[in-house]
């Protein structure tokens, strides 16, 4: 499968457009992990953009979640890696490869970033640095819905959580026009 094909899948089956910025801004960081992890960056960015592919349809099963977009893209050409990590990013089944690890922590952390430019007083995305959004990140009642426990994952691919928020602050400035920040 390919990004555009990917992008007609979701425009067909995601109608929040804030959540389709989301599943852009992970996009953008999972291709940034994948050049530091000399992965396949095309998969890896795959990966990102659909994890959510099925969120308007089990917002309200989410033990459903991740599983029926693997339903979904049972007979896209896309690779049974990203499926699983698909699958097990909402915490289903176990994360096994480096792929599933770096879904499961760049999930929330996209969420944090935006909800941090969006107090930024400019609030655009250049104008946010990593010390900002690690103050916002030690504030519990801030971005609530953003798992810091799941977010500090990065640490078991060995990524310190500055350098996570770097890396993925930095991923998302890149497309800062597509995300609206």
């Amino acid at each position: 499968m390919n990004r555009e094909d990917a992008l007609k899948l979701i425009e067909e089956n995601v109608s929040n457009k804030n959540l389709r910025k989301h599943m852009l801004a992970t996009e953008a960081v999972m291709r940034a992990l994948a050049r530091r992890f000399d992965q396949d960056e095309d998969l890896w960015g795959l990966t990102g953009l659909l994890h959510d592919l099925d969120y308007d349809q089990t917002f309200d099963n989410p033990q459903r979640h991740g599983l029926m977009s693997a339903e979904m893209l049972e007979d896209k050409d896309i690779c049974e890696e990203a499926i699983y990590a698909i699958k097990s990013h909402p915490g289903h089944f176990p994360r096994k490869s480096l792929l599933d690890k770096a879904l499961y922590a760049v999930d929330p952390i996209t969420g944090l970033i935006v909800a941090a430019a969006l107090m930024h007083p400019t609030k655009k995305l250049k104008n946010v640095d990593s010390d900002f959004v690690e103050r916002r990140f030690r504030e519990k009642r801030f971005a609530a819905g953003a798992n810091r426990d799941q977010i500090k994952t990065c640490e078991e691919f060995g990524i310190s959580l500055h350098d996570f928020i770097e890396l993925a602050l930095t991923a998302m400035q890149e497309i800062d026009k597509d995300l609206g920040l």
